[in-house]
């Protein structure tokens, strides 16, 4: 039912009243303060066209209760009502094409500027040739092609302006298509990496180091009692707990590791040939700095106490899967949960077989 009610608002937004359906959705948001995130759009869409879903009656809920549309409660929106669980994906994929497109038109109008300045240059040659034949029988043809000339002349420079501006515009779509493609790659409460992005870049990896025969390791980070912490003190300043976080993080897993909110309070770190004790050392100076700094509510000043992190890390074995190597770090983070937490454990060695490489025949 959820689908076919989604069904109904993408038909909508490609219909006659689709200006309309936006304008009022963008009203609602300015005035319960929501910020006009593409993923917060598309909630408030659903919102405002579909007043009898599930969605809906959430957010009227959200609203009779006061609570504030941060972050992390719109992701959470998103995850329970919203079908389209590939939605960054497809993005990514329909920009994909556009910017295959746009390429191809570009190229085409380069083309079609260069062919139009020959034609114009070949005109003009051809007019000056003529007119300097001194042949009676010839002179209204002369005059002729001199003014078709004249006439193409002043088309192409017309239509080279207007081929320029296309162009330009152009370009600029380019641009903010691609800028499109680096918010859809990036998670927009901490501005790491998302999990989409993350998986794209884990795969790389593994290929990247089964050709190299180089080492990979990988390290997943989880806020202790952030739930809790969350429940006592608001989803505003649990926002704020996210980002201090995830600005350590990012700072330590800079280039050429690779740092991403792996979801909700889960991050992760891509250590490409590095070993564990590599990973091992720079999980703990994150852990250390983390748990150093005494946070306090800026609005009173209450002590909102120390924040710790747990952590897992895994070493890839030669040709394992991915999703192997996630499980096995993931699994090394609960058993420093168990453990008491605000710790590092690595995970036992795989057993996986790397498989034989391909003969190529002579």
């Amino acid at each position: 039912m959820q689908k076919a009610m989604s069904a109904d608002i993408e038909t909508s937004l490609r219909g006659p009243q689709s200006y309309e359906l936006a304008q009022k959705a963008v009203e609602v948001m300015e005035a319960h303060g929501v910020w006009p995130t593409v993923l917060n759009f598309e909630i408030w869409v659903h919102y405002v066209g579909l007043k009898n879903s599930p969605l809906a009656e959430e957010i009227e809920r959200l609203i009779a209760a006061g609570e504030p549309f941060t972050e992390s409660v719109g992701e959470a929106l998103a995850a329970q009502f919203l079908p389209d669980s590939k939605r960054n994906g497809e993005i990514l994929d329909a920009g994909d094409a556009l910017s295959r497109e746009l390429q191809s038109v570009t190229l085409a109008i380069e083309s079609a500027q260069k062919t139009s300045t020959i034609y114009g240059e070949q005109l003009a040659s051809a007019s000056k040739t003529l007119a300097g034949q001194d042949i009676a029988k010839a002179k209204a043809v002369i005059d002729d092609l001199a003014s078709a000339t004249r006439t193409v002349q002043t088309e192409n420079k017309l239509l080279e302006r207007q081929l320029s501006e296309t162009n330009a515009e152009l370009a600029r779509l380019r641009d903010n298509l691609e800028q499109v493609r680096r918010d859809a790659m990036t998670d927009g409460l901490t501005n790491l990496a998302n999990r989409k992005s993350f998986d794209e870049a884990l795969e790389a990896a593994c290929v990247e180091a089964d050709r190299n025969g180089e080492p990979l390791s990988l390290g997943i980070i989880d806020i202790d009692h952030f739930k809790g912490f969350n429940d006592t003190w608001g989803h505003q300043i649990g926002d704020q707990v996210l980002r201090y976080v995830s600005s350590v993080i990012g700072r330590m897993g800079a280039f050429p590791r690779m740092a991403a909110r792996y979801g909700g309070e889960e991050f992760a770190v891509i250590f490409p040939a590095e070993s564990t004790s590599v990973a091992m050392s720079v999980l703990e100076e994150i852990r250390e700095e983390v748990s150093s700094r005494a946070l306090k509510r800026r609005s009173t000043n209450e002590d909102l106490g120390a924040i710790t992190v747990s952590s897992g890390i895994a070493q890839r074995a030669p040709g394992e899967p991915s999703v192997n190597l996630v499980e096995r770090a993931d699994a090394a983070l609960y058993a420093s949960k168990h453990a008491g937490r605000n710790r590092t454990t690595i995970a036992e060695p795989a057993t996986v077989v790397a498989e034989p490489a391909t003969a190529v025949a002579a």
